[in-house]
């Protein structure tokens, strides 16, 4: 998927976000070994959120791998330890498609 795409689907994902009560922190935070599309908190949890694009559920969420899952757990650590941050948080993807947005929680249990 393109940038650009990539862009929509997270803008489209920021706005549900902020329908839903979230407040977005940050957007695209980077490390070495990957990166965080959008990190929101609501209430005392912070919410580390991938967000996957596609034309339908499923085409969109088995873009989350194994491998792309382990990434991205050990870029919430390094986020969470550069900002010195011992808090509840939550590992989330949103799947954004033609007809819904769909917040999916908890992704690691």
């Amino acid at each position: 998927m393109s940038r650009a795409k990539g862009n929509i689907g997270e803008d489209k994902a920021c706005n549900f976000l902020y329908e839903n009560g979230f407040t977005v922190v940050e957007r695209n935070f980077y490390s070495r070994f990957g990166e965080v599309d959008i990190i929101a908190s609501k209430g005392e949890v912070l919410h580390f959120i991938e967000v996957k694009s596609g034309l339908d559920y499923e085409s969109a969420i088995q873009n989350i791998t194994p491998s792309k899952l382990n990434k991205f757990i050990k870029t919430v650590n390094v986020y969470l330890k550069k900002n010195s941050l011992d808090i509840d948080f939550m590992i989330d993807a949103i799947v954004v498609t033609p007809k819904e947005i769909e917040l999916v929680q908890n992704i690691t249990l």
